[in-house]
């Protein structure tokens, strides 16, 4: 009987050691699978004239939240949306690479409390650094040296850009070699500097040019669209806005509250952006834009991201992207819409980042000519980060 014993106790501490192998191994991966996911595995199939136009363009996407999942964005994978040869072959050549500090377990678009967070279980199981356990701008640092790593160890394929300069070097070997990609760090909510506005520039020196204020819950710097109090701007707030605006770092409206919106533009002295967002006019909801809204960020100068997913645009077609585009170049004008794919972030999408071509096709198939659906796909973008960014640094 003891040897019996003996050998379940065996059995079960190996159970048990694979159960936390499996977790420490596979639970990123499984929960990726889970949320981010894409209706259509097939390669697009479009029009020679589309392919044709969609190789030509400079493609720039204002979102994605690809670096929580702890994959390596080197290697191509068949699950998620982003990876560095899925933008390199849907010819891509900026992608803004958004980070999560804190995510509520219990999110709501139209209420949500701050007591708790998910992101906390992603530093454990992937064994990120101690003190990102309990600290967000700590999280934020981390990711920051992920990219910064895939871009040293990608051989050139990936440029990290900080600055003008990195941009315009990014372009010259844009015009030699397609095969290229760059990304941009930015953070989805103020909550990241912990209160403390010291934090900002300790994020700038990482490489962050582009924070939103909030994300899924009201923080000590603005109230969130899905908030509890959906308040506006702190005084800690105000501070922050023009820290940002005196380090260059491009001020994102993506989440706030309508307040937060509103008291942002009566004091910002740069264009803004909305990172990821839909428009009420075409899909009503509690994260996506009025038309107000949509006209007094024209009015800074600003780009507005359109995502792929349901909730911003009612839908999941390339057409339903279209109809909200068309909706702000006939409001405010061609100048001032780009791509916001929120691909990553634990969102449902027709496509991955392959499928690009579709939006092309869409936006054709809509009537806009190859000169608006060049600045659409990524002119209106580059256009502002060489407004905005740092000239050199």
């Amino acid at each position: 009987m003891k040897k019996v014993i003996k050998i379940v106790l065996m059995v079960l501490a190996i159970v048990a050691v694979g159960g936390i192998i499996g977790v420490f191994t596979l639970g990123p991966r499984l929960v990726e699978e889970s949320v981010n996911s894409f209706v259509t595995a097939q390669a697009p199939s479009v029009a020679t004239e589309v392919e044709s136009l969609h190789e030509r363009l400079f493609i720039a996407d204002l979102h994605a939240d690809s670096l929580l999942w702890g994959r390596n964005l080197l290697e191509r994978a068949d699950y998620g949306h982003v990876d560095v040869p899925r933008l390199i072959e849907a010819n891509v050549a900026l992608q803004v690479f958004s980070v999560f500090t804190k995510v509520p377990r219990a999110r709501s678009y139209d209420r949500t409390e701050a007591d708790s967070d998910l992101v906390t279980w992603f530093t454990l199981i992937q064994r990120w650094p101690l003190a990102s356990w309990s600290s967000l701008t700590e999280r934020a640092l981390y990711q920051a040296r992920q990219l910064a790593d895939a871009a040293e160890r990608s051989g050139g394929r990936l440029t990290l850009i900080r600055s003008v300069a990195d941009l315009k070097r990014h372009l010259q070997r844009r015009d030699r070699d397609s095969n290229v990609t760059a990304g941009i760090l930015a953070i989805e909510g103020l909550h990241a500097i912990e209160a403390n506005l010291e934090n900002l520039d300790l994020l700038y020196r990482a490489g962050y040019r582009m924070i939103g204020l909030t994300h899924h819950f009201d923080n000590a710097v603005a109230g969130s669209a899905h908030g509890v109090e959906k308040g506006g701007l702190t005084e800690l707030g105000k501070q922050a806005v023009a820290r940002m605006e005196a380090l260059s770092i491009i001020v994102d409206l993506a989440h706030a509250s309508p307040q937060a919106i509103e008291e942002t533009l009566d004091i910002a002295t740069r264009p803004v952006v909305v990172s990821h967002t839909g428009v009420a006019a075409t899909c009503p909801g509690p994260r996506n834009l009025t038309d107000q809204q949509v006209q007094r960020i024209a009015e800074t100068g600003g780009v507005i991201g359109i995502g792929y997913f349901e909730a911003a645009i009612c839908g999941l077609e390339p057409d339903d992207f279209a109809k909200a585009v068309r909706h702000i170049v006939d409001l405010v004008g061609i100048d001032h819409v780009g791509l916001g794919s929120d691909f990553d972030g634990a969102v449902r999408t027709k496509f991955d980042v392959t499928g690009l071509p579709y939006i092309t096709e869409s936006l054709l198939e809509a009537g806009f000519t190859d000169q608006e659906i060049e600045q659409i796909m990524g002119g209106n973008v580059l256009r502002l980060l060489d407004e905005l960014l740092p000239r050199d640094g």
